[in-house]
């Protein structure tokens, strides 16, 4: 099989190619903004989040309890 036909045969989740609705950019930003300023905390233990990729996660977190467009999680299919 050549590298071209497996490329061509891949289509995007939407046809603008987009999986992210802007709902989720939105509450993503929103997370990575408290995440810098110190005022994200995490669920259950409620220490500070320092870690940019656990503030990207709790945003499409919170994203997805919105209804926003987002896929699920890994391991959630």
């Amino acid at each position: 099989m050549s590298k071209a036909s497996t490329l061509a045969s891949k289509s995007p989740a939407s046809p603008t190619g987009r999986t992210y609705g802007p709902r989720a950019q939105q509450e993503v930003a929103k997370a990575l903004h408290e995440e810098k300023q110190g005022d994200l905390h995490s669920g259950r233990s409620g220490k500070v989040v320092t870690d940019p990729k656990q503030a990207i996660a709790i945003g499409l977190s919170r994203a997805r309890k919105a209804g926003a467009k987002v896929p699920p999680p890994p391991g959630k299919t």
